[in-house]
């Protein structure tokens, strides 16, 4: 037992601790001063792993990238976790896309949320912090922000079989899940036309929700070549085994081909809705180099179109470096002089490259297939070439069902005999279609359109 008169006063406690503060302060300010810096991180990092010897935390972290693609574990947490509200989380993100209606919530930055999973706390916590990422430039060397992000889970040693045999599994089994409950149409386009650079390939899509209404029963198309695509792309994406059994990328090339106004967007909107499939709108244009190309297709999702409208691309030809003309000495090249070859393209069609994703489906359209390079062309690459023709007899039916709501008229037989030499699109046959809501008037005048079209066609 101590007595009050053993126990020491106020004022000689105070003394003793700032004693103590004056002498830390003098001892860390020597070794600032006489250890260097190397050896001061050497000292700490020991010191700290030593009593993290004695924790029973573990801690992992799940980062957004895995190289150069996206972390579907990552992706998952993200999704699973927006649905958790804790009250040790402050604040969140939410958005409600446009024409959207469903709400999606996200953890904010640097935030904190407990999950319970089969009794066990386990507890999240979203890192975001900023890097200086260095790039060349025709103005020379520039530095960029940019932003890492990664989730840190902690959690008993304990129970780490359990994290990685159940845990992980059911996160990403439930992301998905929240994923497919809140799946939107995308239509993606890049953001600049400058390449922005791992860690954030990903913010060099943007995208909008896709609501085009062209479906395969709204297509001005012959009925037989609608019912062969659908069943080609039924085919395909039932076909993932089958893929990997016969040693070939799950993809799928399409091109399509025709004059301007066949329906060749529509054919494209027509897939993405049917397959419920977003959709990237590629320019080769925008993209300087093959690198920068791979990167940029590395951060699409899998089960998307990638489309190229190949006529709005420079000429792509398979260059070799010594071939071509280098810049002026003391002059960089301009970042918009794309070097994107042909070779480039091909390799992650076809090469080694394509093997980077699931069920991708590439669309190319072209006016003109008779330009195109003949290796962009072969099976394999371009698997199923689909001719987008001028509208014909089949395709004028569709389109009057689809505008005027009328399956039969006397003009009808008239009009159809002409579709057959008056070589018009179905976007000129929907314009004047358009034009009258009256179906005698409509047809009448569409009738008169292709006499004067016929007409110009034979001088």
């Amino acid at each position: 037992m101590f007595s009050d008169a053993n126990m020491p006063s106020a004022k000689t406690i105070v003394s003793t601790a700032a004693s103590i503060a004056a002498s830390t302060m003098v001892v860390r300010s020597l070794l600032r001063d006489l250890v260097p810096y190397e050896l001061q991180y050497y000292l700490f990092r020991s010191i700290q792993g030593f009593f993290k010897s004695f924790s029973s935390e573990v801690s992992v972290v799940i980062e957004e990238f895995d190289g150069l693609a996206g972390n579907q574990i990552y992706k998952a947490a993200e999704l699973y976790l927006g649905s958790k509200i804790s009250p040790t989380t402050q604040s969140y993100r939410v958005c409600l896309p446009v024409k959207g209606t469903k709400m999606c919530v996200f953890m904010a930055k640097n935030q904190e949320v407990t999950d319970v999973f089969k009794g066990v706390n386990f507890k999240w916590r979203q890192i975001t912090r900023e890097v200086e990422l260095k790039q060349m430039t025709h103005e020379g060397r520039q530095s960029q922000l940019s932003e890492v992000r990664y989730y840190q889970l902690k959690f008993h040693k304990k129970h780490k079989d359990l994290v990685f045999n159940s845990y992980f599994p059911f996160i990403l089994k439930e992301g998905y899940n929240v994923q497919e409950a809140r799946k939107t149409l995308k239509l993606y386009t890049l953001q600049s036309d400058y390449f922005r650079g791992y860690p954030c390939m990903e913010d060099s899509w943007l995208s909008v929700n896709l609501h085009h209404p062209s479906t395969f029963d709204t297509l001005a198309m012959d009925s037989d070549l609608k019912k062969k695509i659908m069943e080609d792309l039924d085919r395909f994406v039932t076909r993932k085994d089958y893929y990997g059994r016969v040693g070939k990328a799950w993809k799928r090339g399409y091109l399509l081909y025709g004059p301007p106004g066949t329906g060749k967007s529509s054919l494209v909107a027509a897939m993405a809705n049917y397959l419920n499939f977003s959709i990237y709108d590629l320019e080769l244009t925008n993209i300087s180099h093959n690198s920068q190309l791979r990167k940029v297709l590395l951060a699409t999702e899998d089960k998307s179109i990638l489309v190229e409208d190949i006529d709005c691309s420079l000429d792509l030809k398979d260059q070799q470096a010594e071939n071509e003309t280098p810049a002026p000495i003391g002059k960089r090249p301009s970042p918009r002089q794309t070097q994107v070859t042909l070779s480039g393209l091909l390799n992650f069609i076809d090469g080694l490259w394509s093997s980077c994703g699931d069920a991708r489906i590439i669309v190319f359209t072209t006016n003109h297939k008779e330009k195109l390079d003949p290796a962009l062309l072969r099976p394999g690459r371009m698997d199923m070439h689909i001719h987008m023709s001028y509208c014909t007899p089949y395709g004028f039916k569709t389109l009057a069902a689809n505008y005027l709501s009328t399956t039969d008229h006397p003009l009808f037989p008239e009009i159809e005999e002409l579709m057959k030499s008056a070589f018009v699109t179905p976007a000129e046959v929907g314009e004047q279609l358009l034009k009258i809501d009256d179906p005698d008037m409509a047809l009448q005048g569409l009738l008169g359109f292709l006499y004067t079209n016929r007409r110009e066609n034979s001088q």
